[in-house]
């Protein structure tokens, strides 16, 4: 179990300083992201007619009911037109990076590293074969989250690929770290 916890947390700070590096100082972190045009404009009509953090979907529609078939053509008419889109909003500001999303993304790596670290605790393989098994768990949640966002919400492909880069190479750094702490008995 410490060996576990120990894991956790140097994996964890191994995942999450890659991921650090590749944001910050490689142009990795930006992929896929562009500016608002008009984004004044755009930005005075979110702040007049938005008012709730949220997660909003257009063209719109009350996930609350059902929508009756006349609804349904309705909305894929809508939906067909364009534009379509997902939107991550907050009403208020804040810094853009505050101590307590650096603490939550840390933790949450952290307890990832130490599931990967409690799966490798119960098998015995190679020091490669460790390292590609914890890398391949950053291409599962790749796999499994990144690609069902891009494929559904149509997010651009550029952002998809740095999630993989972020997602392997992080888990492959983590993986390196795990392997050693396990080494072959």
């Amino acid at each position: 179990m410490k060996r576990i916890v120990l894991a956790g947390v140097l994996a964890g700070l191994a995942v999450f300083v890659f991921s650090s590096v590749i944001h910050i100082a490689l142009p990795i972190g930006h992929m896929g992201f562009q500016s608002l045009p008009a984004e004044d404009a755009v930005l005075s009509a979110m702040r007049a007619g938005i008012h709730e953090k949220g997660l909003y979907l257009f063209p719109g529609v009350d996930m609350s009911k059902k929508m009756t078939p006349e609804e349904q053509k309705a909305w894929n008419d809508r939906y067909v037109a364009g534009p379509t889109g997902l939107l991550a909003y907050s009403p208020g500001g804040e810094a853009p990076m505050l101590p307590r999303q650096l603490a939550v993304e840390y933790l949450s790596d952290v307890l990832a590293a130490a599931i990967a670290a409690f799966v490798i605790a119960h098998g015995s393989a190679s020091f490669a074969r460790r390292v590609g098994s914890v890398t391949l768990f950053g291409v599962f949640a790749w796999l499994s989250i990144t690609v069902s966002i891009w494929n559904w919400y149509r997010f651009p492909t550029p952002w998809a690929v740095a999630e993989l880069i972020d997602q392997a190479g992080g888990w492959f750094a983590g993986g390196l770290v795990i392997a050693a702490i396990y080494r072959a008995k």
